[in-house]
């Protein structure tokens, strides 16, 4: 008996192009912390009926890349210092580990790849564009652990970026640097090295050290 092929629902896709388009803004720092959204906003933004939008906004929800209040406010998180110290606890915890276990898989052309999204990095500082910062950031990690073969502990790694991007684009507009951190340079030389105990010290302090600012 043939298989009666599947209808595509316009819905289901119309709402994954925009939990998408959503999730990306939120996590690169987009969206400033706290910033109200409605539904029927968001919709009559992306030319969407209200079914795909509130299905997007359920998911980002979910995930903590948005919060929802009792009377179905919806806004950017406003983390508190204790969620923030936690959120930076759990970095600390994940992403050496994910380095690590890239590190035998760190070839040239990796290691190369690395160092071109670290110049689009420090380019971001030079210009101060806190958004473009935490873009180049997170890909530069991303790129790193995606070598790590370790789909679950990264997809609990973006669940974190994802709460923290609107702090994190706070953090950096706050800060205004001039230089780019070092830490980066640390990591690619103990992927150089082929040094994990350095490795595991330069993604610790690196994905730390900027929310130190926050909590302290």
């Amino acid at each position: 008996m043939p298989i009666t092929p599947r209808l595509t629902d316009p819905n289901a896709a119309a709402h994954e192009r925009l939990y998408r388009t959503l999730r990306q803004q939120v996590m690169h720092g987009e969206l400033p912390p706290g910033k109200p959204m409605t539904l029927r906003g968001l919709g009559k933004e992306h030319n969407l009926s209200m079914t795909p939008v509130r299905e997007a906004v359920r998911r980002l929800v979910a995930e903590g890349a948005l919060t929802m209040s009792s009377s179905g406010r919806v806004s950017t998180p406003e983390l508190s210092p204790e969620r923030i110290e936690e959120l930076a606890a759990i970095r600390a915890l994940l992403e050496p580990e994910l380095a690590a276990r890239a590190l035998p898989r760190a070839h040239f052309a990796l290691i190369e790849r690395l160092a071109a999204i670290n110049a689009l990095n420090a380019d971001a500082v030079v210009r101060q564009d806190a958004v473009a910062y935490v873009r180049t950031n997170l890909e530069f990690h991303r790129t790193l652990y995606l070598r790590a073969q370790a789909p679950a502990m990264l997809a609990i790694c973006e669940t974190v970026w994802l709460q923290l991007g609107p702090t994190m684009r706070a953090l950096y507009s706050r800060l205004r640097r001039k230089e780019p951190p070092q830490h980066h340079r640390m990591i690619l030389a103990a992927l150089k090295a082929g040094d994990e105990p350095a490795l595991r010290l330069a993604v610790r302090t690196d994905v730390t050290q900027g929310l130190r600012h926050l909590v302290g």
